[in-house]
């Protein structure tokens, strides 16, 4: 993962923070599916899910989209919050929202 701090000065990137790894692409459109999946399982509507989750229904529309922000095309990244809210609103246990997601791959620099 990269930080601020490790990115920032670089001379090869012109100081840009990098932009999202594949692997949170990868994520952020494998938990979008998901949702769909519990969504279509529960019977309920994108704006019903919303309002039972607590959430807008732009917010509940750009996680089943797999993104963060529209504009920027960033990929998801819900809060805990977020995920027991959802769990919550699909009668699920949360374990089984994030349940087939693939999972991150170690490096070895990250051992």
């Amino acid at each position: 993962m990269y930080t601020w701090q490790t990115v920032a000065g670089r001379a090869d990137n012109g100081g840009r923070v990098p932009n999202e790894s594949p692997l949170e692409r990868e994520l952020a459109l494998a938990f979008a599916r998901r949702l769909r999946d519990l969504r279509d399982d529960a019977g309920l509507t994108q704006e019903k899910a919303a309002e039972r989750a607590g959430m807008s229904r732009n917010h509940y529309q750009l996680l089943e989209s797999g993104l963060s922000d529209r504009a920027k095309k960033s990929p998801a990244n819900p809060t805990l919050l977020n995920l027991y809210e959802l769990a919550e609103a699909f009668g699920v246990d949360v374990t089984d929202v994030v349940a087939g997601l693939p999972r991150p791959r170690r490096t070895s620099a990250a051992r």
